[in-house]
């Protein structure tokens, strides 16, 4: 009875809160048919939370014990996000990416300018509360790769929200995948993407500029030339670090969800959606 009552009292929270990426499961979904964290890890009570500044990439770093969900290379994919309430801060900047050693990640599709919304918009309340997209047909197979969702809120606090799941990848023969690059920002050692205000362009030209980057099962990732070497640079000129600098080792994450649990305290563009840039 007392776990109904966390979960029932989770999810309220979860309809109160920001937005978050329910399905597939991000890493650790109360409630929501999603599977139990990992041993040594523990819910996410704060999953509506924007990443910290100073946290790791998506917050967690261990995975599920098995994927979550099973997908095709070239299949139409659903991706849900909270049902009720949340926050969608007027739109923003939202991108889908891949992953095969939770450092290097290339987007699969991205969601421009309107996230969460059907055009422009100043509410706080969400249109739009799932996305379906066609995955790259050349996704290399795994039994564990990584799928994230990031977001770059319009208006309101300057925050990078992000959620990371384990999804199997089938029917696909090739050994690698191209993209341009997850774009970070709002985050310590990248740039701030100021609030958007009637500019729907803003902070456009990091996504643009973006270097392209091949992911694989080998676990190495190449860089291509291109208009993105310097996408994630400080304003100071300095070179900011990649996604993979922001992952911290199990230990130091077991200890942040620690902090989290009950016991401690709570812690390519095509226009699919009307007046959203969704690619």
């Amino acid at each position: 009875m007392l776990a109904r009552s966390i979960v029932i009292a989770t999810l309220g929270a979860l309809a109160s809160a920001h937005m978050a990426m329910v399905k597939p499961c991000s890493y650790y979904t109360p409630g929501n048919n999603c599977p139990d964290p990992p041993a040594g890890q523990s819910v996410d009570y704060s999953l509506t939370s924007p990443l910290a500044r100073d946290a790791p990439f998506c917050k967690y770093t261990v995975p599920y014990d098995k994927p979550v969900e099973t997908w095709t290379a070239g299949q139409t994919v659903d991706i849900e996000f909270n049902k009720d309430g949340g926050a969608g801060h007027g739109g923003g900047h939202c991108q889908f990416s891949i992953s095969y050693d939770g450092k290097n990640f290339a987007v699969v599709h991205e969601v421009l300018r309107h996230c969460f919304y059907n055009g422009p918009s100043t509410s706080n309340t969400p249109d739009v509360r799932s996305y379906s997209f066609a995955l790259p047909e050349d996704l290399p197979n795994s039994d564990n790769a990584i799928f994230a969702w990031t977001w770059v809120n319009k208006q309101g606090e300057r925050e990078f929200y992000c959620g990371t799941s384990n999804v199997a990848i089938t029917g696909s023969s090739s050994s690698s995948y191209t993209g341009k690059e997850m774009t970070i920002a709002n985050h310590d050692g990248y740039e701030t993407i100021p609030e958007f205000g009637d500019d729907y362009d803003t902070g456009l030209d990091l996504y643009e500029k973006a270097k392209t980057i091949t992911v694989s099962p080998g676990g190495s990732a190449g860089s291509g030339s291109g208009s993105g070497d310097d996408q994630s640079k400080e304003e100071s000129g300095t070179q900011a670090p990649s996604a993979s600098d922001l992952v911290a080792d199990s230990a130091s994450v077991t200890s942040a969800v620690a902090e989290n649990s009950p016991d401690a305290g709570e812690g390519a563009s095509d226009n699919t959606d009307a007046g959203a840039e969704d690619t």
